[in-house]
């Protein structure tokens, strides 16, 4: 019996064996793992305890992973507050610290001491230090036969309240998220730690080997990590920076294995995902399928195209539009993977599968009446709510996101509307100033016109005419583009102060005769006018009716692995090592090592070049205690962990509770696992913690760093 063969049946087995929700997959609830997921984990390997990994009373795993920047996970990895993240998760202030001279990027960072690491502004770390389910206090009063406007008014009343009154320390915060469309809310207490310094990076030729090119895929080869430190007060507690602030010391930090993976290893992964609608119903597929990621890859495939070759074809531009071309490049790539995704699933087709057993199953449900209605109120306000969609898509892809000339004025816009009252106005400008002095140290006027110029006209082209405004639907977009980079203010930081100088009479007469402060508000108002208030009308109905469908599942399938949708809180996916086979006769093992960096090298790539000291460290062979049994040096390996964005940077940890990995992507072929997870092609990829330490030892002779490291070696 062949290997493939083995590992179809498997999969098979598994498979049938399992009920209707349970493909594998999941993300829970750390406080909420014991019975059922508990017994899942120790079936696949699992050796720790549930409260090794969440106890309010004493240290455990929840300690060690905090929330970065409220957009990817990082983990301790010493006593001394070392923090491990993703180096795309970090790349903004490592480009911050970049300049043409001291470019960290292509050169990458190492602080040889503490002295030499590196503040940061505006960057900061948060943990979990209790998780309580507030459901009952939250959901007070709140009835039935009110208004959904009525039933939210409440029910923030009551979130305000509760937040008001848990006890929590004073340096500490509540915040409280909905879970399963509002039908459950859990309040989360916190602390955040803005003294994060940057303590060491490996060049981008490592931090983002492949770049573009192989973002989401497999197999990977890529060292996407970078190390910060967390430092606090002399009492251990939050406190902004300061010279005088220390290494933090954690209530927990993990030790890292050795011992490496294999097939079939138990994988946990920690972290923060951030936005996943896996209870969508086919309608609502159907419509990111057709229509809106046909659009949203569409204009940033365009964008793309012009920052690419400005980038190849100048340094300073280079590093200029590195983060913000990584960021775009990343959601345009994922969107294709998606849809791939979903249509080689068959994910529509499973979706009304499944909607036929839930008709079957709520006919026999006590509220029959209301279920039953779900689906066809669905189809007939996503039906109604389609051409708003899209239209709004363009909006925000091309105004908010991937036009930088819009996107100041739609921040300028905002604040357009406290000119009334003086004071307010005069405290907002100057934080939006201030703000707007690091976007326009990265803006480069010549890209971002031919940008405006193709995504203006995509815009115009494309998205439904009943909702253009008369300055879009009536405009040459070659004769608006040169009008308005040839004359408007917003293209330099000078500029702006200019437009903003005086009071708010002042500066209101200098916008509006500024051409691209008038385009930029005719398309502004025309969305808020137009299109928000009848998209934000059927939006609030199909969230009302997605909170019945969740409870309604919740109630018709009592036995199913329901798990919430992600919502950037923290949780825990857990799996095993395992390949892949994407397409028919392709079968992808689940280690990469160091030989398949060379296998790919091209001297001088911009994504595939290898630093000399790589090269010779291969040929050498010199990889100290880093390499597996048969002498390579591993790199990367994918697990069936369900991650999604805000999981990158988090830990990946053995049957023990080890940091074996470093998460930091998903096979292309299953993107669209925020949709819809399918065990047979969705994995996450992974940074193989002996890579990790190889580069730190072997690479920047950073080894005062691997000194402050335990390393451990559970399986020998």
């Amino acid at each position: 019996m062949n290997l493939q063969f083995k590992k179809t049946l498997k999969l098979l087995v598994v498979l049938l064996a399992l009920p209707i929700y349970a493909q594998q997959g999941g993300m829970w609830i750390p406080s909420l793992l014991e019975g059922m997921n508990e017994k899942e984990m120790k079936t696949l390997g699992m050796k720790m305890s549930i409260q090794d990994i969440y106890d309010v009373n004493n240290s455990s795993m929840k300690d060690a992973v905090p929330h970065f920047n409220g957009g990817c996970t990082s983990e301790v990895i010493s006593a001394q507050g070392l923090l491990l993240t993703n180096h795309h998760c970090g790349y903004g202030q490592i480009q911050a610290h970049s300049s043409v001279e001291n470019d960290y990027l292509l050169n990458g960072f190492w602080a040889k001491n503490k002295a030499e690491e590196l503040p940061n502004d505006n960057l900061e770390v948060t943990f979990i230090v209790r998780i309580e389910d507030v459901t009952n206090a939250v959901m007070n009063g709140v009835k039935v036969k009110d208004s959904e406007a009525k039933k939210q008014e409440k029910i923030k009343q009551n979130i305000e309240r509760t937040i008001a009154t848990f006890p929590k320390k004073e340096w500490q915060e509540n915040r409280i998220k909905s879970f399963y469309e509002g039908n459950q809310y859990i309040l989360f207490v916190t602390e955040t730690f803005s003294d994060v310094r940057l303590v060491g990076a490996p060049p981008s030729s490592i931090g983002k080997f492949g770049s573009d090119t192989d973002n989401w895929v497999w197999p990977r080869h890529t060292g996407d990590f970078a190390l910060f430190r967390i430092y606090a007060d002399k009492n251990n507690r939050p406190a902004k920076y300061s010279k005088d602030n220390v290494p933090y010391q954690p209530k927990h930090f993990f030790p890292i294995s050795l011992d490496g993976v294999a097939q079939d290893d138990f994988t946990m992964v920690f972290g923060y995902p951030g936005r996943t609608q896996e209870y969508l119903p086919s309608f609502a597929i159907e419509q990111i399928i057709n229509d809106l990621n046909p659009t949203r890859i569409g204009i940033r495939d365009a964008a793309l195209k012009i920052i690419d070759e400005y980038m190849r074809n100048d340094q300073a531009i280079k590093i200029q539009y590195a983060s913000k071309f990584a960021s775009t490049a990343n959601y345009w790539k994922k969107w294709i993977g998606e849809s791939q995704g979903l249509k080689k699933t068959n994910a529509v087709a499973a979706k009304k599968d499944f909607e036929k057993d839930f008709i079957e199953r709520a006919r026999k449900s006590k509220n029959a009446k209301e279920y039953i209605a779900i689906l066809p109120q669905f189809d007939k306000l996503y039906t109604e709510i389609a051409p708003y969609s899209l239209s709004r898509e363009y909006f925000v892809e091309v105004v908010m996101r991937n036009t930088e000339l819009l996107s100041v004025a739609w921040r300028i816009y905002n604040l357009e509307q406290n000119f009334a009252n003086e004071q307010a106005y005069q405290n907002r400008k100057a934080n939006l100033i201030k703000s707007q002095e690091r976007f326009y140290k990265n803006y480069n006027k010549v890209v971002d016109e031919h940008v405006f110029e193709a995504i203006v006209g995509l815009y115009k082209k494309n998205a439904p005419a009943q909702f253009l405004p008369t300055a879009l639907k009536n405009a040459d977009i070659a004769t608006l583009t040169k009008e308005i980079y040839n004359s408007s203010k917003l293209t330099s930081y000078e500029g702006l102060q200019e437009l903003l100088k005086g009071d708010a009479k002042q500066a209101q007469a200098a916008l509006n005769a500024d051409k691209g402060y008038v385009f930029a508000k005719s398309l502004i108002e025309n969305y808020n006018n137009v299109i928000l208030p009848k998209y934000e009308e059927l939006d609030t109905q199909i969230s009302a009716l997605q909170r019945t469908y969740m409870k309604a599942q919740l109630e018709l399938y009592p036995d199913a692995r329901i798990f919430p949708d992600a919502n950037s809180t923290l949780r825990v996916t857990y799996g095993k090592v395992d390949g892949y086979s994407p397409r028919d006769a392709v079968y992808y093992e689940p280690l990469t090592h160091l030989d398949g960096i060379m296998e790919k090298y091209v001297p001088g790539d911009y994504e595939f070049d290898v630093p000399a000291k790589l090269i010779e460290l291969y040929n050498t062979k010199d990889y100290g205690m880093y390499a597996d049994k048969d002498g390579k040096l591993p790199v990367n390996f994918i697990a069936t962990n369900h991650t999604t964005g805000g999981n990158s940077g988090s830990p990946a940890l053995d049957a023990y509770g080890n940091l074996i990995g470093l998460n930091f992507d998903r096979v292309w072929e299953g993107t669209m696992s925020d949709i819809y997870y399918d065990p047979s092609i969705c994995r996450n990829i992974m940074v193989d913690a002996r890579y990790i330490l190889f580069i730190i030892d072997k690479f920047a002779d950073a080894k005062h760093l691997i000194d402050e490291l335990k390393l451990v070696s559970p399986k020998k």
